[in-house]
């Protein structure tokens, strides 16, 4: 009974992370908008007056309030912790909200009192130059039919903008991670690869050095030494350079490599973490950004001792020892951040393009403050 008990409760633990893993807040946010918004259409409803045409729309604003509640139910939704439930419930509630507005069709005067609040949605997504907002932000009232209808209008266009800026912050996410996942699957393959087929691309180097050294044996028949990631050989017994490199080749050359640039990649996603703003959207951007960097780092340390063992890069052909080897491929791992900061911007812009009650209207810029200024130095 007492493991069954304890199970339950681990069960338990693991729904609840499960449920509030990305966007509890946001969810509940959400029905508290269901809540108020379902108390005004009850309210209205209670109007004697109304006519045909108003109830129908206020019975159509309650379906979808119905609906977007049913979408934030965590054990019923199958799509609930992606985070796309939270974008879907906000549609339904700006239909909802929507169908209340225009039930006042027979009164328009009534949404005198909730024309600020609908003005500030539409000057937080729609551009100043936009007629819709422009023929709104006229209104100091509602006093016609005409007027209701150039107003609802504008709401709703300011809603379908706002949608898309999510979805644009939601397909960045995705792409991301798909990329993220395609390179974390092609470092692992090269990993597989290179340890069933240790000798066909080996990642050592040969240094030369004088003859009659310390290090060097009489017997060998070279004068250089064959140097790889974990492991080296000083006194190679071979006159050929492949036939000595192959005797010191191992299958982990590339594993411990890829390891390093992999270690290397997360301590610069952590110094990165110092840029993070966070985000309100529940579609996480920075943290797509970050696990990124991870298989960037195992990729480019590969192909940057590759490069060197190349001779691309003229002096440094030929690595001393195992530990230069590894210590180059740190220096590569970390050097991921010249490709993934691009990546890091454009998620940024991606952020900032998502508005809220908080953004600053469209069309005006932000003057940076001490913080940002320092930042964009450093860049």
């Amino acid at each position: 009974m007492a493991g069954n008990r304890l199970q339950g409760a681990a069960t338990g633990r693991l729904r609840e992370w499960w449920r509030e893993r990305r966007s509890w807040e946001l969810s509940e946010e959400a029905r508290a908008n269901v809540r108020t918004l379902g108390a005004l259409v009850t309210v209205r409803e209670a109007v004697p007056s109304l006519t045909d045409e108003a109830r129908t729309m206020l019975q159509g604003a309650r379906r979808e309030l119905e609906a977007a509640d049913t979408v934030l139910l965590f054990d019923e939704h199958r799509r609930s912790p992606l985070g796309s439930h939270v974008t879907a419930a906000h549609l339904h509630l700006n239909a909802a909200r929507l169908l209340w507005a225009r039930s006042f069709v027979t009164s328009p005067q009534d949404v005198s009192p909730y024309l600020a609040g609908l003005k500030a949605v539409v000057n937080e997504h729609l551009p100043p130059g936009d007629p819709r907002r422009k023929s709104v932000e006229r209104l100091q009232g509602i006093s016609s039919a005409d007027e209701l209808v150039r107003l609802t209008e504008a709401v709703e266009a300011a809603q379908a903008v706002a949608l898309r800026e999510k979805l644009r912050a939601a397909s960045f996410v995705r792409i991301v991670c798909c990329v993220a996942g395609f390179l974390m699957l092609l470092a692992a393959g090269v990993a597989v690869l290179t340890s069933v087929w240790s000798q066909a691309v080996p990642m050592c180097f040969n240094p030369s050095q004088s003859i009659g050294s310390v290090a060097t044996a009489p017997e060998s028949p070279v004068s250089y030494r064959v140097v790889c990631p974990i492991g080296s050989d000083d006194s190679p017994r071979s006159p050929d350079l492949d036939d000595n490199v192959k005797a010191v080749a191992t299958w982990g050359d590339y594993v411990v490599v890829e390891v390093v640039g992999l270690v290397a990649a997360g301590v610069a996603a952590a110094s990165a973490l110092r840029k993070i703003r966070g985000t309100s959207t529940p579609y996480p951007v920075p943290v797509a950004s970050a696990l990124l960097k991870l298989p960037a780092g195992a990729l480019t340390a590969v192909l940057g001792l590759l490069l060197m063992r190349g001779g691309f890069v003229p002096g440094l052909s030929s690595l001393d020892s195992s530990a230069q080897i590894i210590a180059w491929a740190v220096v590569f791992g970390y050097s991921q951040e010249l490709f993934t900061k691009f990546v890091d911007r454009r998620g940024q812009m991606v952020l900032d393009a998502v508005r809220g009650p908080t953004s600053p209207p469209q069309g005006t810029a932000t003057a940076p403050g001490p913080a940002a200024a320092s930042d964009s130095a450093g860049v």
